[in-house]
């Protein structure tokens, strides 16, 4: 599918930001089929069976708590695999377990200043809608502090700074350019990974993303 093709729910309460996020997204491609600014109308919109992903804010109106997530966890039970890029003011490492719970990819979830660099923000939906996870590098530094279990326990310190940089999303050529190494050099360490972690041979990129579940799994 081409970005052009893809047709988001947006939902965020501000109107200035989801103005600017309207302009941002169908200015780079993306159609969007809904703009919500509330629980109850997100929940409506997300029944939509032409909504190809959504991009939503954790916290909405009536009660600004978690309206956004929930609602994101849920559209996930309906439809697995859904793509959802989620947007927090704040680093919330519980947001990021629970919609992760599924071990199901497509899941985004950027700190909302991540969204004033513009190309990042937009490269970021589209890795979510082809099945990839995005993390705030912010969001993977707070969960890679806490874990301390097996099977991670396995990886060298650079085999998890590997992880980290692939849970952000990059390619492995972005990895190496970060890590100044080859990319012959990241390949060997995802491969190192793939194995202790116990991932049977599959799609590389579908590996990709189940390595990244696992880390975040806590």
């Amino acid at each position: 599918m081409q970005p052009g093709e893809l047709k988001l729910v947006l939902a965020e309460d501000h109107a200035l930001l989801r103005a600017g996020l309207i302009q941002l997204l169908e200015g780079n491609g993306f159609t969007i089929l809904h703009a919500v600014d509330n629980a109850p109308a997100l929940d409506h919109a997300l029944l939509d069976p032409e909504a190809d992903a959504a991009v939503l804010d954790v916290r909405l109106p009536p009660t600004q708590t978690d309206e956004g997530l929930r609602a994101a966890i849920a559209v996930r039970e309906a439809r697995p695999g859904f793509p959802v890029m989620v947007l927090s003011q704040y680093v919330e490492q519980l947001y990021a377990r629970e919609l992760l719970a599924s071990g199901v990819g497509s899941v985004g979830y950027l700190l909302k200043d991540r969204v004033s660099d513009v190309a990042e923000f937009v490269d970021g939906v589209r890795r979510v809608a082809a099945g990839g996870t995005v993390l705030d590098p912010e969001v993977v530094a707070t969960v890679m502090s806490r874990r301390r279990d097996e099977p991670l326990d396995r990886l060298t310190a650079r085999e998890r700074e590997v992880l980290g940089l692939m849970a952000e999303g990059r390619s492995n050529a972005a990895v190496a350019a970060h890590l100044h190494v080859t990319e012959k050099a990241v390949a060997k360490h995802i491969n190192s990974i793939f194995v202790k972690l116990d991932l049977p041979l599959d799609d590389d990129d579908h590996r990709r993303v189940r390595a990244v579940l696992a880390w975040l799994r806590v």
